[in-house]
């Protein structure tokens, strides 16, 4: 348990009253990303005055909630780079809630204290059960179908806010924003999207009211922070004299693009570092294509290299001139920001990927890729097929995703795939020949690939003939041609 009394001098501790914060915010998600992001902005806010505190729910497991609560809602965020590093207690929660020990009333009246503000939520885009084809809410999904049948017990993210916006109506209480976090192109609109849609599932005049009423802004996050180990909690109790198991790491880098639409005020974040707009999508596309789908090309075709940190994959000469590649030939084209500077973003986004202090292992960024997909890379295939270009790196990021869901590596070890369709995907491989057939069945996934791509000759082929290639030359072999032919 983290002991402040025994922590080293050169470590940050709060320097201000923590009893004069309220809870002004419910933050569901309390994982790695938004312990090193969102809470380090309010908790610089802290130390300037603000009282705005957050109370942290997990939904699913218990664990990190208890241990928060069992060193008195505190925990450390430290920073490293190669040659640096710099630990921050952070102390800016008020409460912590965990959604089946608690029960899921008591994360239902927290967000409806008279003082909640704002809801807000990093929980990977498979926690939203909607359709990445399409970003609109999956009614077939289960925790859905329950919510519908049992909206006073709600088991989604869509349905927990909806009873919650349910409640304060009731009782006249003033609305609250949702405010995304999570790596979705307009996460604002998709999170709009599921609610509104639900609530007109259950009543049309609800959704009327969600829609005049509640604000939903959009953001980006960028910030890498690598899962923690147990190595990496050994390593940081040496240093700190007491063990944190609420611990997190991360880059220096911090970003924070987040659209100024907030129905009932909001933390001065732009005094944290953040950057406060009207429009965020196109610094939205510009992460989500140019970083997380350079990551998500890394992670499938590195982890399939034998590489296990993105590091690694840098210390690839083909494998950093492929990522570079990517952004720049492949991606850059299809953005729509002004006045960025795209090649010296990508040649940041290099150096980030290079800091060996930043254990970032491709099979963590692997994880639920039929989430990520859509909008990481196959936004940008669609756009070069309108425009008749190439974007040859995209479309081996798709086939590397497709040998990487096959199931085994190029050692003949079984991957275990970490996604929510594993359980579809396992049966597309399960009845499918390796090669061709395998690419047409996995295209034939709608909610990922939606019906026009499987109907792109173009597109089919030339992902075919990426794929093909790896199962017989390998990853890095398919890297370093690709590069070569660039």
């Amino acid at each position: 348990m983290l002991e402040l009394e025994r922590l080293p001098a050169d470590v940050q501790r709060p320097a201000y009253d923590r009893s004069q914060l309220k809870t002004r915010m419910v933050h569901i998600g309390f994982g790695a990303f938004h312990r090193a992001h969102q809470a380090l902005a309010t908790d610089k806010l802290a130390a300037q005055g603000s009282d705005w505190g957050y109370c942290e729910v997990n939904l699913n497991s218990g664990t990190l909630i208890q241990a928060l609560r069992q060193q008195d809602l505190l925990y450390t965020l430290t920073e490293k780079a190669d040659e640096s590093l710099h630990t921050r207690v952070i102390g800016v929660v008020t409460q912590a809630l965990h959604g089946k020990g608690d029960g899921i009333e008591a994360v239902i009246e927290a967000m409806s204290q008279p003082d909640v503000a704002i809801v807000s939520m990093t929980v990977t885009e498979k926690g939203y059960c909607y359709m990445p084809s399409s970003g609109k809410l999956n009614p077939d999904h289960p925790d859905i179908v329950h919510d519908l049948a049992h909206p006073g017990e709600p088991r989604s993210l869509p349905g927990l806010i909806l009873a919650a916006i349910i409640r304060r109506r009731e009782r006249n209480l003033p609305p609250f924003s949702v405010m995304s976090c999570d790596n979705m192109p307009e996460n604002g609109h998709v999170t709009r999207n599921v609610i509104t849609q639900l609530a007109a599932r259950h009543n049309p005049a609800l959704a009327e009211y969600i829609q005049a009423h509640i604000t939903f802004p959009s953001t980006m996050v960028d910030r890498i922070v690598p899962a923690m180990t147990d190595a990496a909690f050994d390593t940081l109790a040496e240093r700190l004299g007491s063990r944190d198991p609420v611990a997190v790491e991360a880059e220096p880098f911090f970003q924070w693009v987040i659209e100024d639409n907030f129905v009932n005020g909001r933390p001065a974040w732009e005094n944290a570092g953040a950057e406060l707009v009207s429009d965020v999508l196109p610094f939205e596309e510009m992460k989500l294509r140019m970083l997380n789908g350079s990551h998500s090309f890394l992670a499938y075709l590195g982890f399939l290299a034998g590489y296990e940190h993105i590091s690694d994959c840098m210390a690839d000469a083909s494998y950093r001139a492929a990522a570079r590649a990517l952004m720049l030939q492949d991606q850059a084209p299809t953005l729509r920001t002004q006045g960025v500077d795209l090649e010296a973003y990508a040649d940041s986004l290099i150096a980030r990927y290079e800091n060996r202090a930043i254990k970032h292992r491709t099979y963590q960024i692997a994880t639920d890729g039929t989430q990520k997909l859509p909008q990481r890379l196959l936004d940008s295939a669609r756009w070069h097929l309108r425009n008749g270009t190439s974007c040859d790196f995209v479309l081996l990021g798709v086939a590397g995703w497709m040998r990487y869901v096959s199931g085994v590596d190029e050692q003949g070890q079984a991957i275990e795939i970490r996604d929510p369709l594993k359980d579809q995907l396992a049966d597309i491989v399960a009845n499918s020949e390796d090669g061709a057939p395998r690419v047409k069945a996995l295209l034939s996934l709608n909610a990922v690939f939606g019906d026009d791509l499987q109907q792109q000759p173009a597109f089919v082929s030339r992902v075919t003939e990426l794929y093909q290639h790896l199962v017989k030359q390998g990853a890095r072999a398919t890297v370093q041609s690709l590069v070569t032919q660039g």
